[in-house]
């Protein structure tokens, strides 16, 4: 397999907004970012994802960008953003910005000059097209509920939009846009970025405008049959990397919808396109059929048996990114472990969890203190755009009942993630002197930073343990991996393998008592503990093991 350092390295995603802020004016900015770096550096990690900090008008909180070479004014100067890339390489770490060019802002000036007239050179940046029968050009959703289609008057031409209206899809098919695309980006290379992880980026290429099939009782239907991996992705991405990405960047593309198969070829090693991509399988297994608000049980086998077929796909092939929480999903231990009595501990097996697969680990801000999901009391309290249009349409249109429609954003809403970092136990938990623009979790002075440093057994703690291990034991990071048990309804074990190096990892993923059974035809000799977030015995004997709750161990053996 071939080692890269990309392959090697954590990487820590920071959402700019909620991290931390250092002129009290309640938003998290760049310069509170610089004020954290060494906070960073004793955790270990080599990578920091920067959720977007460009000019933005901040409908999707910069995820609509209105100049993609300046600084969100909220978040700084670009003097600032200067000071914050050379204090990372200083302490040898390296900057993955977020690439967003599905769709621009409505502000951005390709699109004001674009909505002028049919014959403006910048109409063809966006994609437009006449109505049908007085209605919408097709059928298809918004991701943030409603039509994926606005009507523009002054052109009497609808621009599609598969995520805000403030958000106008970008045209692909236009070589001036990609070209447009290519320069910024060899601009920020140029200003000393590393990286880019790369928003919905297999949405770029559009496969048709054609209605898709209605689903029962609805007026708008999903049309991801018409632009997740479309026909041209990989003329796209394979003319990006050679315009770009073959400088030596790093690239994790975001890419919803995607298989194991089309895993492989955005991420085969001979493939020229991206060095790794984020898929959303897993984070589907606890969603009915009705979708992410429809809720449902995870069962252990489900994410046992997903883990296993990306992990096995992959292996040799592509590269896996490895994640269970982000800025647009809940907090992972809210979500797959206890974040009540357990917190601690199922915190600690889920970390474990992640960093001993193959794979490239994502820690989420946060995630490495166990920081929960929150509970506003009413929608008022919430910001986030998905949330806000999933409410108004089920509670105040459609009449559904609004503590079920709760329950769901409790459970599910991307307001769970950006919550302010919670530093200390002083007021709006040390994140800023001011007002925060979102509440912060009233827990912070149980769970927060100065008190998970302080403790030598917190997450914190285990995380530091866990970076160091995989850095200093190939076999976390190239070994193959082997799942064992893989019906038990509790316990999640496997192997990792590399020439003579071999580890046995056994998480029990329950609140229970299992016992683990060694399968017969499995001898280990020599067993050493790696590491655990309970006590050992000095003279570990696998064969048989009774576990606590959540608890997880990793063994070297021969």
């Amino acid at each position: 397999m071939d080692q890269s350092w990309w392959k090697e390295s954590v990487v820590y995603q920071i959402y700019p907004r909620s991290f931390k802020d250092s002129n009290g004016d309640g938003v998290g900015d760049l310069q509170g970012i610089v004020e954290k770096l060494d906070y960073l550096k004793e955790l270990g990690v080599d990578i920091i994802w920067l959720s977007p900090v460009y000019k933005s008008p901040n409908d999707d909180n910069g995820y609509d960008v209105s100049d993609y070479q300046d600084i969100m004014d909220e978040f700084g100067t670009m003097a600032d953003w200067e000071h914050l890339i050379q204090e990372m390489h200083d302490r040898e770490m390296k900057l993955m910005m977020d690439l967003v060019v599905n769709h621009s802002s409505d502000e951005h000036h390709w699109f004001l000059e674009a909505k002028k007239s049919k014959d403006n050179p910048y109409r063809n940046y966006y994609i437009w097209r006449k109505g049908k029968d007085g209605k919408e050009p097709t059928n298809w959703e918004s991701f943030f509920s409603g039509s994926a289609w606005e009507y523009d008057e002054t052109t009497d031409e609808y621009f599609l939009h598969l995520f805000s209206k403030k958000q106008p899809d970008l045209n692909w098919e236009n070589a001036k846009l990609r070209k447009e695309v290519y320069d910024m980006m060899n601009w920020w290379i140029d200003k000393g970025v590393d990286g880019f992880r790369m928003d919905v980026i297999n949405l770029i290429s559009k496969a048709g405008y054609q209605d898709a099939r209605n689903m029962e009782g609805k007026k708008y239907a999903s049309g991801a049959e018409y632009f997740f991996n479309g026909p041209k992705i990989h003329e796209y991405l394979q003319e990006m990397n050679k315009e770009v990405l073959s400088r030596g960047v790093v690239t994790v593309g975001e890419t919803p919808g995607v298989d194991v198969e089309q895993a492989k070829l955005y991420t085969g090693s001979d493939r020229n396109e991206l060095n790794m991509v984020f898929q959303f399988e897993h984070m589907d297994l606890d969603s009915g059929p009705g979708g992410k608000w429809d809720l449902r049980p995870l069962k252990l086998k489900d994410l046992r048996d997903n883990f296993t077929k990306w992990q096995k796909g992959l292996e040799g092939e592509g590269w896996n990114s490895l994640y269970l929480n982000n800025h647009d999903q809940p907090r992972m231990v809210s979500r797959f472990g206890n974040d009540g009595k357990y917190r601690v501990e199922s915190a600690k097996m889920l970390a474990t969890f992640l960093h001993t697969l193959q794979g490239t680990p994502y820690i989420y801000q946060g995630e490495e203190i166990g920081m929960t999901n929150v509970k506003f009391a009413s929608i008022e309290e919430y910001k986030d755009i998905e949330t806000l249009n999933m409410y108004k349409e089920k509670v105040n249109e459609n009449n559904e009942d609004e503590a079920k429609v709760m329950e769901s954003i409790y459970v599910k809403g991307r307001d769970n993630a950006r919550t302010p970092v919670q530093w200390n136990a002083s007021e709006h938990a040390g994140f800023t002197t001011g007002t925060p623009w979102i509440a912060v979790n009233p827990n912070y002075k149980e769970v927060n930073v100065e008190q998970a440093v302080a403790d030598p057994d917190s997450i914190f703690h285990y995380y530091k343990k866990l970076i160091k291990l995989r850095k200093e034991n190939e076999v976390i990071v190239y070994g193959a991996y082997d799942v064992l048990l893989d019906d038990h309804e509790q316990i999640y074990a496997y192997t990792r393998t590399l020439k003579k190096e071999k580890l046995l990892v056994i998480l029990n993923f329950t609140d229970h008592r299992p016992e683990f059974k060694l399968p017969e035809d499995m001898i280990c000799r020599d067993v050493e503990v790696l590491i655990s977030n309970y006590e050992q015995p000095e003279e570990p004997d696998v064969t048989s093991i009774k576990l606590r709750p959540y608890e997880a161990v990793v063994y070297k053996y021969r």
